[in-house]
Parts: C-alpha cells; sequence; structure tokens
C-alpha cells in the first residue's frame, strides 16, 4: 500500500512540474499570439516605458480590453514587402531540403551499407564539421562564395546548406538500423545496389529522412547569420531578418509577422513528430 502511495506521489510531482515547464516554454508564444490583437493604443500604453525609454514601470495584461485584427490586416494587406520576404524564406528553405535529399540520403547509405578505405576516416571528419558552429566555417565560406562569384545571392546561403553534415549523420543512423539479413535476401532475390536502396533502403530509412528534413526546415526557416553575412540587397532577405527591421513604432505589426512566421514551423512540427521521435531513436541505437 505504502508504495503504492509512493508511486501515485512521484507521478502527481512529474505532472505538475513538467505542465510548469511547458506553461513556462509556452509562455512566450501565448503572450505574442493574444498581444497580436491588442490595439495600437493598448500596446502604447503597455510599452510606453519601453519603446520610448522613459522611467516608469511597464504594464502588461494577458487578454486585450479590445480584440483587433487591425494589425493582420495591415500586414497582410498593407505591407507588400511582407510577402516578398515570405517568399524568399519558402524558396530558401525548400531549395535547402530538396538539396539535401538528392545529397544525404545517398551519402547516408554510403555510409551504412558500403564498406571503403577510408570510411571511419570520413565518417569522424562529417562528425567534426557537424559539431562546428557557423562562426567557425564563415569565413571560408565567404571566400568561396566571393570567388565564384555567389555573393549577395540566395544561392551562397543555399548552396553551403545543401552539403551540411548533420542530416547525413541522422539519416545514417537511421539506414544502420536497418537489418543486413534483409538487405541480403533481396540481393539473394535478384535484386541490384539501386533496386535495394530505392525499394528497402528509402521506405525503412525513411523515418530518419524525414526527422532530417524536420529538423532543417525548424532551423533554415529561422536562421539569420548566415544570410545576414552573405546577402546585402534587404528585397533577398528571408523573414528572420524581416521582423527585426520592423520599427518599434510597429510593435502591433511586429507581433501579428511573429505568429504568422510561427505558423508553418508549428505546422511542419505537428505533422513530423512522430517521424521526428523516431529518427531520434533511430539515431541512438548502437551498430
Amino acid at each position: 500500500m505504502r508504495r503504492r502511495y509512493t508511486k501515485a506521489i512521484l507521478r502527481v510531482s512529474n505532472t505538475v512540474i513538467l505542465s510548469a515547464l511547458a506553461v513556462c516554454m509556452c509562455a512566450p508564444v501565448i503572450l505574442t499570439l493574444f498581444a497580436s490583437f491588442k490595439s495600437g493604443q493598448e500596446l502604447e500604453h503597455n510599452l510606453m516605458p519601453i519603446l520610448s525609454g522613459s522611467e516608469g514601470p511597464a504594464s502588461w495584461k494577458l487578454l486585450p480590453l479590445y480584440p483587433t485584427l487591425r494589425h493582420y490586416v495591415k500586414l497582410l494587406f498593407e505591407m507588400p514587402d511582407f510577402f516578398t520576404v515570405f517568399w524568399n524564406s519558402v524558396k530558401i528553405t525548400a531549395l535547402i531540403l530538396a538539396g539535401q535529399a538528392v545529397v544525404a540520403v545517398p551519402a547516408a547509405w554510403a555510409f551504412a551499407k558500403f564498406n571503403f578505405r577510408g570510411k571511419n576516416v570520413l565518417l569522424m571528419i562529417y562528425i567534426i564539421l557537424m559539431l562546428m558552429p557557423f562562426q567557425v566555417t564563415m569565413l571560408p565560406s565567404y571566400l568561396v562564395m566571393d570567388r565564384i562569384g555567389l555573393m549577395n545571392t540566395q544561392a551562397s546561403v543555399i548552396l553551403p546548406a545543401i552539403f551540411s553534415t548533420l542530416p547525413v549523420f541522422i539519416i545514417y543512423r537511421g539506414f544502420v538500423a536497418i537489418p543486413k539479413e534483409l538487405l541480403e535476401a533481396a540481393q539473394v532475390d535478384g535484386a541490384g545496389e539501386l533496386a535495394v536502396f530505392v525499394r528497402i533502403g528509402i521506405p525503412l530509412g525513411m523515418p530518419g529522412i524525414l526527422s532530417a528534413l524536420v529538423l532543417g526546415f525548424l532551423e533554415y526557416w529561422n536562421m539569420m547569420e548566415q544570410p545576414l553575412a552573405f546577402i546585402q540587397d534587404k528585397t533577398l532577405w528571408p523573414l528572420s531578418l524581416y521582423l527585426p527591421e520592423i520599427q518599434t513604432g510597429q510593435a502591433g505589426t511586429a507581433l501579428a509577422a511573429s505568429v504568422v512566421v510561427l505558423i508553418p514551423a508549428a505546422f511542419v512540427f505537428s505533422i513530423g513528430q512522430d517521424y521526428l521521435e523516431q529518427g531520434i531513436i533511430a539515431s541512438g541505437i548502437k551498430e
């Protein structure tokens, strides 16, 4: 009986702690969502000490006193530059993910299922490059892009991201989990290497592939450093660089734009959550 009570207390404690952490993590999103429906006058009154730099505390209420869609109407119908940067983000992210699928999937399959000289060394180099932050590779990437004449173009952001090592590693761990006996049976039945890769490898490794694509979308949809370093023309900027450009007097528009930016990321995460979990589990399986 005592053991049962102890387990119940632990279960309740874990639920309370996890719920509190979830609320803390979701609080900025919730505040942004509700604040985007506040009128300009209410936001100005609440944020006056922050926006004007004057003294005094800033006041804030969760629910708007007079809800309005004015900020969304202004953003979607009166600011055409928003659609320009929105489609810039869509184009950049889509091309990066398509390129990664073409490059990373065959590379991961080769690492997982073929033995060749220098394989372990090359894989170790991939892991080291994966751990390097962008600040380390920024200068070499800048010099290469400048030398081939791609600076101040979206290609200067897209091409380096296509050859990122992170999706190769994630997909590789998914391919490693495929039983060798299954592949050998297919080869005994007369299937060639390409047929085994297309008909068995890709379907069974799909959780790892999709998890890499979901992680890639979340990363490149919100990237800031790469376009800021390589693109000077603001008409080529993605959404992540557009938001800081909104002036302080446009707090409502900035909040509405933040909500719109969150929608694609939340949608992709919601539909790819299961694949993301499966890919993470597969990446943790030892050979």
